[in-house]
């Protein structure tokens, strides 16, 4: 993929960017005068920060308001390394959602995104960043982005074949959300995109309790694989990953944050640092524990893109978890065969 890189972009993340209010106590107990501090996260720029900070030349593929804020917003992306030059305008407001957490870390949103600039996204922005797609090392996009309206998820379908017919790499995270889509929606289009993904990233069992009728790890890889999904990440709780590249399906521990404050964002930053690192060149195992480590530490920030760690940083905690797991958990968890796949 190195070699594709060289004549494009690294990595372009196709999404939303919305502006995040983080409120200083539980929602349940907001009152007036309650501080809050503002933000700038979405799936897309967490996603895109992480790239960033693993070292590949990164792009937002976006549509931003002509509000006041967007000007903070994209100088916060472009602060975090997120080429910004690319991005669409739309007349319409930024999305915005309200954040906090409680002190057990239970975390409660409120989403304003209705009629938003982001939801405008399109097949014809698609056109207007093919030359890009198809030159890039790979594409990172959600089942949130498809989700905000008919026009977003026609966007992610486009670019997602663009990319894959080019040679690209594809990663998707379904990021089931039924506030903003139904099952059978979020199902169809999963369906759709994971023949043409190279990396699926999902949740269980949140994702996959909806989309894939298992709170399995191991059935869920196994379903969407069937699918058509080369490489199938499971996140199953904070202590640990599932990886199933088709010949073998292993459990990978995750490093201990030992001062945890906010999750938001985690399996964005998974996502972003392991889709750079494979286009950088790593091989499978080396860019999920680069993954796996960004977003352990990722979770010691408030808000999505509070706490970006650095390509060192991550590097380290990889290579001392790895150390730390070979010494203390005795032999490394079994690898099992994978059960074939069906013809597509």
């Amino acid at each position: 993929m190195t070699g594709r890189a060289a004549t494009g972009y690294d990595v372009l993340v196709l999404g939303e960017v919305l502006v995040e209010i983080h409120a200083g106590t539980a929602l349940r107990e907001a009152a007036d005068g309650t501080a809050a501090r503002l933000s700038y996260s979405g799936d897309a720029l967490n996603a895109a920060a992480a790239a960033a900070a693993a070292g590949a030349r990164t792009a937002l593929l976006a549509v931003v308001g002509d509000d006041e804020l967007s000007v903070p917003l994209l100088r916060r992306a472009a602060e975090l390394g997120v080429d910004v030059s690319h991005v669409r305008r739309a007349p319409r407001p930024n999305g915005a959602y309200l954040l906090s957490a409680d002190p057990d870390g239970d975390r409660a949103f409120v989403y304003w995104r209705t009629r938003s600039a982001g939801s405008t996204l399109a097949p014809r922005h698609i056109a207007s960043w093919a030359a890009l797609l198809n030159r890039c090392g790979a594409l990172v996009t959600s089942g949130i982005t498809g989700a905000l309206s008919p026009s977003s998820r026609a966007a992610v379908l486009a670019a997602a074949r663009l990319v894959h017919r080019a040679g690209g790499h594809v990663t998707y995270d379904p990021n089931f959300r039924p506030r903003l889509t139904g099952r059978a929606e979020a199902r169809d289009l999963l369906a759709r995109i994971a023949p043409l993904t190279a990396l699926l990233k999902t949740s269980c069992p949140a994702d996959a309790q909806a989309l894939l009728d298992t709170a399995d790890p191991r059935t869920a890889a196994t379903r969407l694989r069937a699918l058509g999904a080369r490489t199938v990440a499971v996140t199953a709780g904070a202590g640990r990953l599932l990886l199933d590249d088709g010949t073998r399906a292993v459990h990978h521990p995750v490093p201990v944050n030992p001062a945890p404050v906010d999750a938001t964002g985690a399996g964005d930053c998974f996502a972003g640092t392991a889709t750079a690192r494979l286009v950088l060149g790593d091989t499978l195992e080396d860019a999920v524990a680069h993954g796996i480590a960004a977003a352990s530490l990722s979770v010691s920030g408030r808000g999505g893109t509070g706490r970006i760690p650095a390509f060192t940083e991550t590097a380290a905690l990889a290579a001392a978890h790895r150390g730390t797991a070979a010494e203390g958990a005795g032999p490394p968890p079994r690898a099992e065969a994978a059960p074939p796949v069906p013809d597509r």
